[in-house]
């Protein structure tokens, strides 16, 4: 089975291990009443699965998530599935017959696939313990008779369905012999007159015929092989392709078709992007009808050039060619993280319920497209911002780390800042980037050591000049974070709980100058106790982490 796609639907089925065995009862048959309503053609919000299910309103950026119904629609069976594991009963204790996947299809008459089939249009599964002590798959009396009555065309159809005999499957065999030996048919239309005259399905007799010949090598019916490699040879090929081997080379070497060459690669392609993590800061602006042309067709006003790279380097040589690298005024900032983040968009929109034996070379190439250019404007955020990455590791250098180094763990810390960084709130990127490599070099770098690297501190000066604080941290967006802050903390605390926030964290007087009070300090004024200064604190801070974003909370407990 599967895992569950949508990261939030995960979440919620681990939160809900710990809610009370009642309510995940009932959360468990709100989960297939959804199942039963869901439309395969539409999309659904995140925030009305989670109501539906919970009955609880989620908040914060998963309110933003929408599902297509068909990817909903499996995520929800696995999510029942998992969540009646966790709720399993033994099938004695309930009012009705409950069958096993394999008493199902007896009573039927179908197929185990067909029962698998039929979960996948809306039969629904929960887990039981049966008779043996074990858990299983089971079916419900009531949910069999509410499927075949909604679903009685195909249920009759299966119904019908026999299985075949040893005698058919060697009639079949000695049919596709003799056929091959006698004409010049190609396999696919042996397989086809047999299924004429016997009456089963292409697959079937294909099946019939794959399993005889692999059971039977030495008695093969047809001359050419089956064309099936394994995932090995597949995975060689697929490398040797993304290396530039001709591909008529390909077809030699594996003695396939240029079809076949190219549907192997496809499927490679599309299970590498399936495989890729692909994350995304969502707008208003992207679910327009003309964002497209709004955002991907107008000029990117940045050139990039190939930026420095501190490994391998001396200081005074990084640090002079990063002097040749341009900085990005706030209108071009916010240009190229709102394209950056609608090309991934893009790409997860286009990868949604791709299959890959089924995907088409230019869905690929479209995908493909899209992340390389999102990836070629991250480069160019990346370059435009290592200037910041050098001043924040000027501040944090110390004796037994080089600057280098430093300089090479920040601008990792800078890479990470770009996935994340939201661009809708406002912030100018310096601000929230400065935030996160300072957080990075105080988990990794030791308070107490100190760096005297004499070489390195003369090499910074030289460039001192065209390091500008200013170009790094931007003080006017962080005079306006800390001015949102304040009137958050104003309109959303109480009169006690706004003084000691506002006076421990320094949000009085300038971002420059900040004025702080111990907690000490602040329990005279208030005539408390140092502790209970602090726990009031503590409940006003887990108010503020849900009312203000990442970038915003971050700001407000740094140092």
């Amino acid at each position: 089975m599967r895992k569950i796609q949508s990261e939030n639907l995960a979440q919620l089925l681990n939160q809900l291990r710990f809610t009370p065995l009642k309510k995940r009862k009932k959360q468990l048959a709100e989960a297939e009443k959804l199942l039963d309503i869901i439309d395969t053609d539409k999309e659904y919000p995140f925030a009305f699965v989670c109501f539906r299910i919970t009955g609880f309103q989620p908040k914060g950026p998963i309110l933003s998530e929408v599902i297509k119904g068909k990817d909903l629609a499996e995520d929800l069976r696995i999510f029942i599935s998992k969540l009646s594991g966790q709720l399993a009963e033994p099938v004695g204790i309930l009012n009705e017959k409950i069958y096993s996947i394999e008493e199902l299809a007896a009573e039927l008459s179908v197929s185990i696939k067909t029962i698998n089939r039929w979960r996948k249009r809306g039969l629904p599964v929960r887990k039981f313990i049966f008779d043996d002590g074990k858990k299983r798959f089971g079916f419900t009396q009531s949910a069999v008779d509410k499927f075949l009555k909604s679903n009685a065309e195909p249920a009759e159809k299966a119904g019908k369905f026999e299985r075949m005999t040893n005698r058919e499957k060697q009639k079949i065999i000695r049919m596709a012999a003799d056929l091959a030996d006698k004409t010049t048919m190609s396999r696919y239309q042996i397989i086809k007159r047999i299924s004429e005259k016997v009456g089963r399905c292409h697959e079937t007799i294909r099946y019939t015929l794959f399993n005889y010949e692999k059971s039977n090598p030495e008695k093969s019916i047809f001359k050419k092989g089956w064309g099936v490699i394994n995932s090995e040879q597949a995975a060689e090929l697929y490398r040797l392709y993304k290396q530039g081997v001709d591909i008529k080379k390909l077809m030699r070497r594996l003695g396939k078709s240029k079809s076949s060459i190219y549907r192997i690669i496809n499927r490679r392609r599309a299970r590498a992007l399936m495989a890729k993590k692909i994350e995304y800061i969502l707008s208003d602006e992207f679910l327009q009808a003309d964002a497209e042309n709004k955002i991907l067709y107008l000029p990117v006003s940045y050139k990039s050039e190939r930026p420095p790279k501190p490994a391998g380097s001396s200081l005074a040589e990084y640090l002079r060619e990063l002097q040749n690298t341009s900085v990005l005024n706030r209108e071009r900032e916010v240009e190229l993280f709102r394209r950056y983040n609608y090309l991934k968009y893009l790409a997860c929109i286009n990868r949604a319920g791709m299959k890959p034996a089924e995907v088409l070379s230019r869905r690929l190439e479209k995908i493909e497209k899209y992340l390389a250019e999102a990836e070629s404007i991250k480069k160019m955020l990346i370059e435009a911002n290592l200037r910041l990455t050098v001043n924040i590791a000027r501040k944090h250098t110390r004796n037994e780390t080089t600057l280098m180094e430093l300089i090479s763990e920040g601008n990792i810390s800078l890479m990470k800042a770009v996935e994340k960084f939201d661009y809708t709130k406002g912030f100018r990127f310096s601000t929230y980037a400065s935030w996160v490599i300072a957080k990075d070099f105080a988990k990794k770098i030791p308070a107490d050591r100190a760096w005297t690297d004499k070489a390195g501190a003369a090499a910074l000066k030289d460039v001192e000049r065209d390091m500008r604080i200013d170009e790094a941290i931007d003080f006017g967006a962080l005079e306006q974070a800390r001015r949102s802050l304040v009137e958050v903390i104003r309109n959303d605390l109480n009169e006690r709980e706004q003084y000691i926030i506002l006076n421990h964290f320094g949000l009085i007087g300038t971002t420059v100058k900040k004025k702080k009070k111990t907690l000490q300090q602040i329990g005279e004024d208030l005539k408390l106790s140092k502790e209970r200064v602090r726990q009031i604190e503590l409940l006003a801070l887990q108010q503020l982490r849900q009312l203000l974003s990442m970038e915003q909370f971050g700001l407000l407990t740094e140092e």
